[in-house]
């Protein structure tokens, strides 16, 4: 039996730097990986889909380049192959390079192949068994694919099967409006398909406001993306040429006929078999390891970080949970889950930066709200870059002054909102922020007029 101080099961976002910490503090560590190094966002999740929404908006740049003064001979044509070959470059850059970093520490040995947790100290990995004085799980999540009428019957996409697509889908028919979604359906879009969005709610992304739901629809719909709201069952069929999609709609059409169907309604952990239960680790009723504020399990020895413990299922927050554990144990610290803000993007083209609670999340809580909402028209950048849609809206208490959090949809929206969450971190009053100096022109430099703008909602 192999003996080590930490064994960690899964290379994504959180474990790889673990292992390098620990191995650092003169630990031994195991790190088990049983398919590609660096988890979903490596390799079917932000850096393939950031690139190829980067391809996207070169694509719709060219077509608009006429706006610009800029002529282009002839109409923009998209080389597929050539796309997805940029975006496995890269990601093909980011695996190995994180497999040969963490092969090459001191103190850490990779095993490739399935774990399983035998108790909460053993696993094993192939033919071997491995003991751990603890054991650290960052084994991440999958798309879900739910059990609908006739999905058996159909080839479907998921995020992780479109990183192998290299064609362009004559019509695509998204299900799900959400953020994956949504990605995917103005990239595919812009690259020339016909999209059409379909949402079993009553608008996109329904955590967000309602305007700002709205917003991101008209900015999709401008695109010529049809989007079917309310389409509460949904049934598939083989149809000659594709795939008919069924549905139970409020408004439109009772089908529609497609010729691909990418599935994006919500992730699943792995942690069906894992054999947690031998080790008393609990889960909840969706599949998610239970996780105190500081990633502890219900077995003492062990910690769940990452997309597996439904705690933030960002990459910056598995990455941000590796800190928790890693300053926890190693320097003393006490931080915990409850000390993180909520930030998050939409990375559809205007991008949503989005921090805090929502509008109605305030009011909820029985915050007395300061609002300020101003459009992205009078953003001096975005006129000059011709890409004036969306809004910045920001959320204040009325009586400690400090912000609550805030939308801003438009250009660079996915960088502005950060100068919001490091006052926010600060506990800082909104009016630091809005006395503070910008420079011009940038989208940032309106943060402060918005501010200036807040007023008390009914």
């Amino acid at each position: 039996m192999n003996q080590y101080d930490a064994i960690i099961i899964g290379a994504g976002q959180a474990g790889p730097s673990l292992a390098a910490s620990l191995a650092a503090a003169g630990m031994h560590v195991a790190i088990i990986e049983r398919g590609k190094f660096g988890g979903t966002c490596v390799n079917n999740g932000c850096t393939p889909t950031k690139t190829l929404v980067a391809s996207a908006y070169v694509a719709r740049l060219a077509q608009r380049a006429a706006e610009y003064g800029v002529e282009i001979a002839g109409p923009v044509k998209m080389n597929m192959r050539r796309v997805k070959a940029r975006k496995d470059a890269l990601v093909a850059s980011s695996n190995t390079g994180l497999e040969s970093w963490l092969r090459s520490l001191a103190n850490v040995r990779v095993y490739m192949g399935n774990a399983r947790l035998l108790d909460s100290h053993t696993v094993s990995v192939g033919s071997e068994t491995l003991n751990g004085a603890r054991l650290f799980l960052d084994v991440g999540g999958r798309p879900s694919v739910p059990n609908m009428p006739g999905v058996d019957r159909i080839p479907y996409l998921t995020n992780e099967s479109m990183m192998d697509v290299d064609f362009l889908p004559e019509h695509l028919i998204v299900v799900g409006g959400s953020y994956v979604g949504l990605e995917f359906g103005q990239m595919y879009r812009r690259f020339g398909s016909r999209v059409t969005i379909v949402e079993m709610g009553p608008r996109l992304v329904g955590r967000e406001d309602p305007d700002v739901s709205d917003a991101i629809r008209e900015i999709l719909e401008a695109e010529g993306i049809e989007i079917r709201l309310n389409a509460k069952c949904v049934a598939f069929e083989p149809a000659p040429g594709g795939i008919l999609v069924r549905l139970d709609c409020q408004e439109g059409a009772p089908e529609v006929a497609g010729t691909h169907v990418l599935l994006a309604v919500g992730r699943v952990p792995n942690t069906d078999d894992l054999g947690l239960s031998e080790a008393g680790v609990d889960l909840d009723a969706r599949g998610y390891i239970k996780v105190d504020e500081t990633l502890k399990t219900s077995a003492e020895s062990v910690y769940a970080l990452g997309d597996c413990n439904g705690r933030g299922a960002f990459t910056h927050t598995a990455y941000n949970d590796y800190e928790i554990v890693s300053d926890n144990l190693l320097k003393g610290a006490d931080r915990k889950v409850s000390d993180r803000i909520p930030i998050y993007g939409l990375f559809i083209d205007p991008p949503l930066g989005r921090l805090g609670v929502t509008e109605t999340e305030a009011r909820r809580l029985g915050h007395k709200v300061l609002l300020a909402r101003m459009p992205m028209t009078e953003v001096a950048r975005a006129r000059e870059k011709g890409e004036t849609q969306g809004f910045m809206k920001i959320l204040a208490d009325a009586d400690t002054k400090r912000i609550l959090g805030a939308a801003i949809l438009g250009v660079g929206a996915d960088e502005a909102v950060h100068s919001l969450v490091d006052a926010m971190y600060g506990k800082l009053s909104y009016t630091v922020v809005q006395h503070g100096v910008r420079i011009h022109p940038t989208v940032s430099e309106l943060i402060p007029t918005a501010l200036s703008e807040l007023r008390p909602i009914e």
